[in-house]
């Protein structure tokens, strides 16, 4: 569904990517993996149209979308959870949800129906529709930021570091909504550092260090790989 080729984007003179290369697969879990500064926010951010590539392309079903800018992106099927969640801290729960949806030329009523459908998958969200975003739990900022992306019906999800800052049993749900929205046929290009859990979901690793891919492979593959395992796993191959 996505393919990324020869991807070299940069902050200013200093080039960050340096001519990478992935595919996301339809109705998988992709993970890119790699130790902080190497580019995976950034890869994220230039395949979301945030930041402009100096070269290479991003490809979503075919479609050129290198050069367009975020909005369009989203128009044409990427929606990005960014890392530390980022919700709008001053609006409720159900504002920063229709926020969601600002791309897509939907009526009220299907706009209302999508609202209603993720309410039921996250009761809590639910629970504080009137809140604001900003008092809400460091998981519950998470569930909505993941809702407020499926607002925009996106072709393929783009998650960062979903687990980040939260407690093992608010990641061990969160991971078990991207399992449940993968398993519904939501392709997903994970950004994640906790290896372990990712291991649980993803079907396609990719290892980023220094702005390069160094590693491509299957999750059995991964653990086969000492350096990744000792570096990532904590623990080498019994």
């Amino acid at each position: 569904m996505l393919r990324v080729r020869d991807l070299v984007s940069s902050y200013g003179k200093l080039d960050v990517l340096r001519g990478i290369s992935l595919d996301a697969a339809e109705g998988r879990i992709t993970c890119l993996l790699g130790p902080n500064g190497a580019g995976k926010t950034t890869t994220l951010f230039t395949i979301a149209g945030i930041l402009s590539a100096r070269s290479g392309s991003v490809l979503l079903n075919g479609e050129d979308l290198t050069r367009l800018p975020a909005p369009k992106v989203v128009s044409r099927g990427i929606a990005l959870v960014p890392e530390n969640r980022l919700v709008f801290p001053r609006m409720n729960v159900e504002e920063n949800l229709r926020a969601g949806a600002y791309a897509r030329r939907a009526s009220a009523a299907e706009i209302a129906a999508d609202i209603a459908d993720l309410y039921r998958r996250f009761p809590r969200l639910e629970a504080r529709r009137d809140q604001f975003a900003g008092t809400l739990s460091g998981g519950e900022q998470q569930m909505l930021a993941i809702a407020r992306g499926l607002m925009a019906r996106p072709r393929i999800l783009l998650m960062d570091e979903p687990s980040v800052g939260l407690a093992p049993l608010i990641v061990d749900e969160i991971f078990r909504i991207i399992q449940e929205l993968n398993a519904e046929g939501v392709t997903i290009l994970l950004v994640e550092q906790n290896a372990r859990m990712a291991l649980t979901v993803a079907h396609k690793f990719y290892l980023i260090e220094g702005g390069e891919i160094t590693f491509s492979g299957s999750p059995g593959e991964l653990e086969e790989d000492e350096v990744i395992r000792r570096a990532y796993l904590g623990a080498q191959k019994e």
